[in-house]
């Protein structure tokens, strides 16, 4: 019997909620917050968790924290959510991730754009090929932000791997994901949105069903409103989202994204829900920075 992967595709068409790591004044993972912020997530109407993102800042883990944010995931999550693991680095490394992902029930894994300095296209055939056959049970969905990479090589690895779902796509570029998508296969692979809600409604109207988001830890509401309006085909709905989320948004790509983690982190702390603590290289915000993302964050209907 062939898998079909229908409620793993259902859960890519969503908001693909990327939940932050909390830490603890010693600098260790704050287990029982993080609980508590995915617990928000759920009780706010979210389904797809992404643990190991690059909001929850997966770089600067280390291999045993990286397992334990899969493990609270996947447990706080139960039934009430589908998990989409990230895993990544060396390809024994991301098959070892994908493997215990697999081995805490979690039902897909995200594979995170492959950090070298020379990426062939046939090679990043080759790396997805190997950690999609390793688990085949798992939905695996790669994150693309390789701007180089045609869509027929996506199709290739398909073609291997029935498990490759998904796509989140991560340039910022709506024509050319419009093309990439067309190449690849519009109906083959759930396509996802990979630069968050600024970049949702253009890539919607190219043939996106999902959305990832970062915000979506301070205000879930707020990226439930704009893929509602994306689902119902309400473009001036969306942007009226897309406004009231623009400077936050702004904040978090200053500086080529380097705030991008750091400005998610210091709405919760003014909310009072997590430490604004974040690792190098990331870097805490300058005090008028502090104040903005605070006002910001107060404003929304959270």
């Amino acid at each position: 019997m062939t898998t079909t992967f229908e409620t793993q595709r259902a859960a890519l068409a969503d908001v693909v909620a990327i939940p932050v790591t909390p830490f603890a004044e010693d600098g260790s993972v704050d287990q029982d917050t993080h609980r508590a912020l995915l617990r928000r997530l759920l009780d706010g109407g979210v389904r797809t968790l992404t643990p190991n993102g690059n909001t929850g800042e997966f770089y600067a883990l280390t291999p045993q924290e990286r397992q334990l944010v899969t493990e609270l995931t996947v447990d706080e999550a139960g039934e009430r959510a589908v998990v989409l693991v990230g895993v990544g680095h060396d390809a024994p490394t991301a098959i070892a991730s994908a493997r215990h992902a697999r081995e805490l029930g979690a039902q897909m894994v995200m594979v995170h754009q492959p950090v070298h300095p020379y990426v062939s296209q046939s090679g990043w055939v080759d790396y997805h090929r190997a950690i999609a056959e390793a688990v085949p049970e798992l939905g695996v969905v790669p994150y693309l932000r390789n701007a180089q990479l045609h869509g027929v090589r996506l199709a290739e690895l398909a073609d291997a791997c029935p498990n490759v779902i998904g796509v989140k796509y991560a340039v910022p570029d709506a024509a050319r994901f419009a093309a990439f998508a067309r190449d690849a296969g519009l109906d083959r692979f759930v396509w996802v949105a990979g630069l968050a809600e600024p970049y949702a409604p253009s890539y919607f109207s190219a043939g996106a069903t999902g959305f990832t988001s970062g915000l979506v830890n301070v205000a879930p509401s707020v990226s439930l409103n704009m893929i509602e309006s994306l689902r119902s085909g309400d473009y001036p709905a969306a942007m009226k989202v897309w406004e009231q989320i623009r400077r936050f948004e702004e904040l978090r790509a200053a500086n080529g994204s380097a705030n991008n983690v750091t400005v998610v982190k210091e709405a919760l702390a003014s909310l009072g829900l997590c430490r604004r603590d974040v690792r190098p290289p990331s870097s805490p915000l300058s005090e008028d920075e502090r104040t903005e993302v605070a006002a910001i964050a107060s404003g929304w209907a959270i």
